[in-house]
């Protein structure tokens, strides 16, 4: 199954104890990320680490109906898991001081933290990151005694435990930091405005924007996916989210089974390349390479566009050859009245694009976005308590006014306004019925997080080997010689090596991973900093849609009643501008928005941008035309071969083949066009 928690919180007493905890949970991270309760960062992270192995061991257990036997052994695990906290809390001050000499408590403590996060990992997400992580510890505890350049000095077992398990380079390194501030946070956004109604909003627009065209339902599913993207830290969770309503309405309204499936996979793993919140992989690219949280965002821009334009394209196709219409009007919600009814779940996202984007921390900027949404859905709640006409206006300006003044007071002034609200919630029945969407908002938001985190504090395993044993330089060094000889090999090798281990680990620590090892070696190249570790985060993505594994598509399965290898194919049909834009983007930076590369020096910025963008969407039309073999009436397969050479000698960014496959799509213009003046003249 792709995410076990995914059923919740079960009933019992043990589930109601783990519900609470969640809570807990929740609520310790906002008040670490307002500073309301301030500790060191070592601490916090090793806080946030033993509320995951809390939960996580019981909750599985219970989820999946074990027997008393495997529940009890869940429970000391979960014990477990809150005394290393506790250790690395108590001890904090004395671990500093005796760093790198640790004591033989330590050592036990530290296999401990080692053990619990490896079991942890291997019970939520299966054996293939567990089985990775512990091939690197292997390295690190016997690499010695390999063949050079592969091996090591060696290093002492006390050693290697003590910078695993402490410190901030192994299990609470950069990404459990990333986990424990800004992507719990996200989440946790997400989940509220799930609860509020988002998903519902989105759906709303995009039917009524665009459900009317042709292949409507599809474009349905590509648009409100990707609106989607803006809240959630998972593609395969929009696959079951919105894949629940769009799927059944594109099989019922003409529809393969697989391509409905892959329509879906595709749009929703786009999610996780759409600004602002990128499946929080842009927060940690951003604290990573050490660059504004914008830069990121703006190398992001361009190529999102087009993944979901092709996207478009591809679904316009296919309805087209298939003759699918769109949905009557008559049948279609009106877009502007579901604006109308939830306006208020807008504010909360356009506030935290605009704290991004205006120079503000993620951090700050997420934990503003919250406590926005938590002032906006309890106060839409209270408001119903108040007559209609001034005294709601009225109301509505105070607090306004008072959300606004958190930007220049502090976001105490935020609480104070949440905590007023709750009270005054508190004695209505709506709104008592509010507070319960906010507790459960909580404690749901912390169980999404659960899976994420224990990979983030299991890739630490990894990231930790590299930076011991300098791992990274030995595989960076054998792409840069592959690279000496051809670039393209380089990026090809890169690729597969994304693809593979996106397999069977979640996008966050697939980036984690290869950014470590492939991005230093890109950039060795003469690949820009952000671009390379674009190119690596694209294809873990895209590693959710490619066999055998495809985890995103075998998510869809079950709801489009088809087999996952099916839906795989023709994600990767669909999903096509995905595979093609990582490579341009390297030999043509400009279409990420980034200086470099030849064709900038030669003519400037700004025209090869446009270029590169203008010769992007020319290739993705004549793949989509080959593919589909159908552009306004079908394509004879000489004319599909003549499309798809076309568009992979645009992609080429070889000598001479830019104007190749610009001569080659004039000869299949003008082949439409005298093939359209025949028909019409006939």
């Amino acid at each position: 199954m792709h995410d076990p928690l995914a059923a919740g919180f079960p009933k019992g007493s043990q589930g109601r104890l783990l519900f609470w905890i969640a809570v807990a949970f929740s609520v310790f991270q906002i008040a670490t990320a307002a500073h309301f309760i301030d500790m060191p960062s070592q601490v916090t992270r090793a806080i946030h680490v033993g509320f995951l192995g809390l939960l996580a061991f019981p909750l599985i257990t219970l989820v999946r109906k074990r027997g008393p036997v495997l529940t009890t052994i869940a429970w000391v695990a979960a014990m477990g898991a809150v005394f290393v906290a506790g250790y690395q809390w108590w001890e904090y001050v004395p671990l500093l001081m005796r760093a790198g000499d640790p004591l033989g408590r330590d050592i036990v403590v530290g296999v401990l933290a080692l053990m619990l996060v490896f079991a942890a990992a291997w019970i939520l997400m299966g054996p293939a990151l567990p089985i990775i992580a512990g091939a690197f510890l292997a390295y690190c505890l016997f690499g010695q005694h390999l063949p050079s350049p592969l091996n090591h000095r060696g290093y002492d077992f006390a050693q290697i435990v003590d910078h695993m398990a402490y410190g901030t380079e192994g299990i609470y390194g950069i990404p459990v930091y990333v986990s424990s501030t800004y992507i719990f946070l996200f989440i946790l956004f997400g989940a509220f405005l799930e609860k509020a109604g988002m998903i519902k909003l989105f759906t709303d627009v995009s039917m009524g924007l665009v459900g009317h065209k042709i292949g409507g339902p599809a474009k349905v599913a590509v648009l409100s996916s990707g609106l989607m993207g803006t809240i959630s830290g998972s593609g395969v969770a929009n696959v079951v989210t919105t894949g629940q309503f769009t799927i059944p309405l594109m099989k019922r309204f003409g529809y393969r089974s697989a391509f409905a499936g892959g329509v879906e996979s595709t749009a929703s793993m786009g999610g996780q390349l759409m600004p602002p919140v990128m499946g929080a992989v842009a927060f940690i690219m951003a604290e990573t390479l050490g660059v504004d949280y914008v830069e990121v965002v703006t190398a992001a821009v361009i190529p999102a566009i087009l993944y979901f334009g092709s996207a478009f394209w591809m679904v316009h196709l296919e309805a087209g050859r298939a003759g699918l219409t769109g949905l009557s009007r008559a049948d279609l919600p009106s877009p502007l009245r579901a604006v109308k009814e939830g306006w208020h779940l807008l504010f909360p996202l356009a506030a935290l694009v605009y704290l991004l984007f205006s120079g503000y921390t993620p951090l700050f900027a997420g934990t503003t976005g919250l406590a926005l949404t938590l002032v906006l859905i309890l106060g839409a709640s209270a408001a119903l308590g108040l007559p209609q006409g001034w005294l709601r206006i009225v109301f509505w300006i105070g607090l306004g006014l008072l959300a606004a003044s958190s930007l220049q007071y502090g976001i105490g002034i935020a609480a104070l306004a949440v905590a007023g609200l709750v009270a005054w919630n508190a004695f209505s029945k709506g709104g008592r019925e509010t507070l319960i969407l906010c507790r459960d908002s909580l404690a749901d938001g912390a169980r999404t997080a659960i899976p994420v985190g224990v990979a983030c504090a299991l890739v630490g395993v990894i990231i930790g080997t590299m930076t011991l044993t300098g791992a990274a330089n030995t595989f960076g060094q054998f792409i840069v010689s592959v690279g000496d000889k051809s670039l393209f090999l380089s990026l090809v090798l890169t690729m597969l090596t994304c693809i593979v281990l996106g397999m069977g680990i979640p996008t966050i620590p697939n980036y984690i991973i290869t950014s470590s090892i492939a991005g230093p070696a890109l950039l060795g190249l003469g690949v820009p900093l952000i671009v390379s570790h674009m190119f690596v985060f694209y294809f873990g993505i895209l590693a959710d849609l490619t066999p055998p594994v495809a985890l995103a598509c075998f998510a869809a399965a079950p709801i489009a009643k088809e087999n996952g290898l099916k839906i795989s194919l023709n994600a990767i049909k669909i999903a096509a501008a995905g595979f093609v834009i990582p490579f341009m983007a390297v030999y043509t930076p400009a279409l990420m928005l980034q200086p470099g590369g030849a064709l900038a020096e030669a003519v400037g910025f700004a025209p090869a941008v446009a270029y590169v963008v203008a010769k992007a969407v020319i290739s993705i039309g004549l793949w989509g035309a080959a593919v589909i073999g159908w552009l306004g009436r079908p394509l004879a397969p000489w004319e599909r071969a003549l499309a798809m050479v076309a568009a992979f000698t645009l992609i080429a960014a070889l000598p001479l083949t830019d104007e190749i496959g610009l001569a080659l799509f004039v000869l299949f213009v003008a082949r439409m066009w005298l093939s359209r003046r025949k028909e019409q003249s006939a």
